[in-house]
């Protein structure tokens, strides 16, 4: 029977974990903290469920990525409660622009905001949208790697993009070589922002430079439906874990990975940093590629890397870091049917605390925060070079630089929050504050410089293929479909079909590669 040794339980590595085991593989997932999860976990401190990263939970509608995940890994029902509108997003003029699911609703938002200039955009937005998941969810071999997936893409994936299910739609493949600004180049100056503040976001890069097809399917999240799951995000992981678990594999905690031991050119074992080996034939890695490279790379430095990790930069030469607020808030202040996530856009260059992104716990999920508090995360997304030449030169500048940019997320994220709207009142309510910058994410979640959110989606191009040599597999932000939950889910079940492929185990020939294939032919 084939090994199969998956490195990180995040949502991507244990989706496919899940499918594997399901199919009677031998799978042993290895995590160095004690939950699941990684930048979709939840964590406890002092009576508060924190979420590490992500707070936005999409994909859970009928047919969709987290539906068809849950069939494929045997999961019965997620618990998830739906959240609409999905969130709010906060204008620098005062103006607040829901963003719904319904379409009349949304509809409504729209022409309200940025009146009737902006529906062309968003009719475009939404027709590329649906014609892009509708690819995505059919597991397209993207980027293709081998002759036999340039076929099977250009057969079954890139003609589902025209609308009589044959043809590539011209439109659609002049898209794939200009930016989102192409279609706001008539639009009102307040949508453009609006749109590149929801971009950064979901797609890590602006209108001006997100590729327009990654760019109109990343707007399209509040669209598809936004959910809260009980316990927090780390819900999912937990969740996909308990199915690797019932199908027979193994989910081990506290194992920090330190090499992936090769011969041959394939990998025979990993090596944890407590001492045991766990053997492999095949690898599967839930990490950024700045974080695979080390585990190959020998006493040398170097060893015997794949071509794609040799080509890798020392640090990422783009993409973001985050400085994370963690805050636990007064309850009596915040109204009972207050939405539950706000983007407030404050002044441009966006990020660096001109902009934040606040989620808050639900006022139903008591396991969230004591009696009477709440539960909030606030984030900015914050360049990494900066942090971490402070980090290693001037530790006095280096604390000075999160004070200044605490008081600057706070006084952001206040102006959202009725009652408060300042950033003295905002600590006046909270009996718990505790900020986070990249440095401190690589501390507690391993990410290498504390980059998250994956490639900034400029080109089709960004994204890795996910087999980097034989036996040896890579999931997560990294590759197609990218970042958010829904989409690294989906990348693990892509790599899971590859693998049960590659493994003897034909698709279709399994219940679990049947759900895999499930609408998807």
């Amino acid at each position: 029977m084939h090994k199969i040794v998956v490195i990180g339980a995040g949502v991507g590595g244990l989706t496919t974990a899940a499918v594997l085991a399901r199919a009677g593989l031998d799978v042993t997932v290895l995590e160095s903290h004690i939950y699941p999860g990684g930048c979709a976990g939840t964590f406890f401190h002092k009576g508060y469920r924190f979420e590490v990263g992500a707070t936005l939970a999409g994909g859970f509608y009928p047919g969709g990525p987290m539906d068809r995940v849950a069939r494929a890994a045997g999961i019965e029902a997620w618990p998830a409660h739906e959240s609409n509108p999905a969130m709010i997003v906060h204008l620098p003029d005062g103006a607040r622009v829901p963003r719904w699911t319904d379409d009349a609703r949304r509809e409504a938002a729209h022409r309200e905001a940025f009146g009737t200039a902006g529906d062309s955009f968003w009719r475009w937005q939404e027709r590329t949208a649906d014609a892009l998941w509708a690819l995505a969810l059919r597991l397209p071999p993207w980027p293709p790697q081998t002759i036999g997936e340039a076929l099977r893409l250009a057969g079954h994936g890139l003609g589902w993009l025209g609308e009589d299910g044959r043809r590539i739609d011209p439109g659609l493949a002049a898209d794939a070589f200009r930016p989102v600004a192409a279609h706001l180049r008539n639009a009102p100056e307040r949508l453009r922002l609006f749109v590149d503040g929801q971009l950064l976001i979901s797609a890590q890069t602006t209108s001006g430079f997100a590729n327009a097809l990654y760019g109109a399917s990343a707007l399209d999240l509040p669209r598809r439906g936004v959910v809260h799951l009980e316990g927090g995000i780390g819900r999912i992981a937990e969740e996909l874990a308990a199915a690797v678990t019932r199908a027979g594999g193994r989910v081990i905690h506290r194992q920090h990975v330190t090499r992936i031991v090769r011969e041959g050119g394939r990998p025979v074992a990993v090596e944890t940093k407590r001492g045991d080996s766990f053997p492999a034939d095949v690898v599967i890695a839930n990490l950024p590629p700045w974080n695979i490279a080390p585990l190959l790379a020998g006493e040398d430095g170097r060893g015997d890397l794949p071509p794609a990790l040799r080509r890798l930069s020392p640090q990422p030469e783009d993409g973001w870091g985050a400085f994370v607020v963690y805050l636990g808030l007064d309850g009596g202040l915040i109204p009972a049917d207050f939405p539950l996530h706000h983007q407030v856009i404050a002044r441009e260059p966006l990020g660096e605390g001109n902009t934040v992104f606040l989620s808050l716990s639900p006022n139903w999920d008591a396991s969230r925060a004591p009696a009477g508090r709440r539960a909030m995360t606030i984030s900015t997304h914050t360049r990494l070079r900066d942090w971490w030449v402070l980090a290693g030169q001037d530790e006095a500048a280096y604390e000075a630089r999160k004070e200044d940019y605490l008081n600057r997320v706070l006084e952001t994220a206040a102006a959202a929050l009725p009652g408060i709207r300042s950033g003295e009142n905002l600590r006046a309510a909270a009996d718990l504050i505790m900020p986070g910058t990249p440095v401190t994410f690589e501390r507690f979640t391993h990410r290498r410089w504390g980059w998250v959110g994956g490639f900034p989606q400029t080109s089709l191009l960004r994204a890795w293929g996910p087999r980097l040599s034989p036996g040896l597999w890579m999931v997560g932000d990294s590759i197609f479909p990218g970042q958010s939950t829904a989409a690294v889910a989906l990348g693990g079940l892509r790599v899971a079909e590859a693998v049960l492929a590659q493994t003897g185990v034909r698709t279709g020939a399994t219940r679990e590669s049947q759900a895999i294939q499930a609408g998807l032919g």
